[in-house]
């Protein structure tokens, strides 16, 4: 394949339609080079992309820098929305960040980031409906992908942007995720002001944390007068697996008796959602899983470096998306030396920031919550005082 006069490129196809996925499309677009992404969702309506992220400035806001995106990225900022707020079990107050305005980590909600991406890619961009199946290394050079529909596809260069169970990653590594030791369970409640107007009040204009030792209840409002919210626990895997999520009611009422004693403003959370509750197990990766060098074939995202929420997943993929599509650039003439450079700085930085990963989930769940994460990203603590 040629683009204009420029050495011939690799075709390449991107497997996962996330934002790291997205975000490489699209630096490579930029730089003239096509890309097809393949993505197992029917259609970008198809299922909800989860809530906001904080973009931070030397990761995220970068990567959609280099993907000509910053002005479409400020458009969507929630004005507001960084404001922390700290309390206890009994919802009285121990921390309260307003929003000062510096936006160093604007938050986005999801959706909107990845609508942005994705409007900013060529029709016929993204096959939508391909789930793949099976990928074989060809005799010469390459991968055919095999897709859910029969259907099947070459690349000469594959980039498995597709999460935490990978179907790309075993061509590099056999690494498979472990469970952290750790759930959480997401809600949503809707029309808050007028439904839940004490909850609103508690919560505040950003995220909300209620942490102890062993477990916590945290949420965060999004626009639309919802609040998104998480019952976070330190269990072991079979617990969980013990609770049948078919039956909403039994499961809310379970994971509500977990919080016993705690401030009804904060259990609402919990009894009160508005759809049913979603356990998400929290899996990671080893942190300094990396793999020799393989022609034609990398990872990005949590494919590459799965590890425990705390604020940078979204970023670290957007980040790597950007980068290894300017690796490509910078190498026209040898991918392998492309995908080498991408590979040596990701792995460098993944594996800082999987260990600070870890230690943010202790700080969490762990024995020295709240305060742990309250000295991490607060200032000196507001006298207790009851929120309402």
């Amino acid at each position: 394949m040629t683009v204009g006069d420029a050495t011939p490129t690799p075709s390449i196809a991107i497997v996962g339609a996330g934002l790291g996925g997205l975000v490489a499309a699209r630096v490579l677009h930029v730089h003239g080079i096509p890309v097809t992404v393949y993505e197992a969702d029917p259609s970008p309506e198809s299922r909800t992309q989860g809530g906001r992220l904080d973009i931070h400035i030397e990761d995220g806001q970068a990567a959609l820098a280099a993907a000509e995106l910053t002005a479409e990225f400020r458009a969507i900022i929630d004005e507001g929305a960084e404001a922390t707020r700290f309390v206890d079990a009994n919802a009285t107050l121990l921390l309260d960040e307003p929003d000062d305005g510096s936006g160093r980590r604007p938050e986005v909600l999801r959706g909107d980031l990845r609508r942005i991406l994705l409007d900013s890619l060529p029709d016929g961009t993204v096959r939508w409906g391909h789930k793949v199946t099976a990928i074989r290394p060809l005799p010469d050079a390459g991968h055919e992908l095999t897709f859910a529909d029969g259907s099947t596809a070459v690349a000469e260069l594959l980039v498995g942007a597709d999460g935490a169970w990978s179907r790309v990653r075993p061509l590099l590594s056999d690494a498979t995720p472990d469970y952290a030791g750790a759930v959480f369970i997401e809600t949503y409640l809707h029309d808050v002001e007028h439904s839940h107007p004490a909850i609103a009040t508690m919560v505040g204009e950003g995220g909300m944390f209620a942490l102890t030792p062993g477990q916590g209840i945290t949420a965060h409002r999004e626009s639309g007068d919802i609040l998104h919210a998480y019952a976070q626990l330190q269990r072991p895997s079979d617990w969980v697996d013990g609770i049948d999520f078919t039956d909403p009611a039994a499961a809310t009422a379970r994971v509500a008796a977990e919080f016993d004693g705690w401030a009804p403003e904060l259990t609402a959370l919990v009894t009160a959602t508005d759809t049913a509750p979603v356990p998400r197990k929290i899996y990671s990766l080893p942190d300094d899983h990396r793999w020799a060098r393989v022609p034609g074939v990398t990872l990005l995202g949590d494919a590459a470096h799965l590890m425990p929420p705390s604020g940078d997943g979204a970023n670290l993929a957007m980040l790597d998306g950007a980068e290894l599509a300017m690796a490509i650039v910078e190498h026209p003439d040898d991918t392998d030396a492309a995908l080498a450079a991408y590979e040596e700085t990701m792995f460098a930085r993944s594996a800082s920031f999987a260990v600070q990963a870890r230690h943010v989930l202790d700080l969490c769940l762990g024995e020295t919550a709240p305060y742990g994460l309250m000295e991490l990203i607060g200032p000196d603590p507001v006298d207790a005082a009851p929120i309402g």
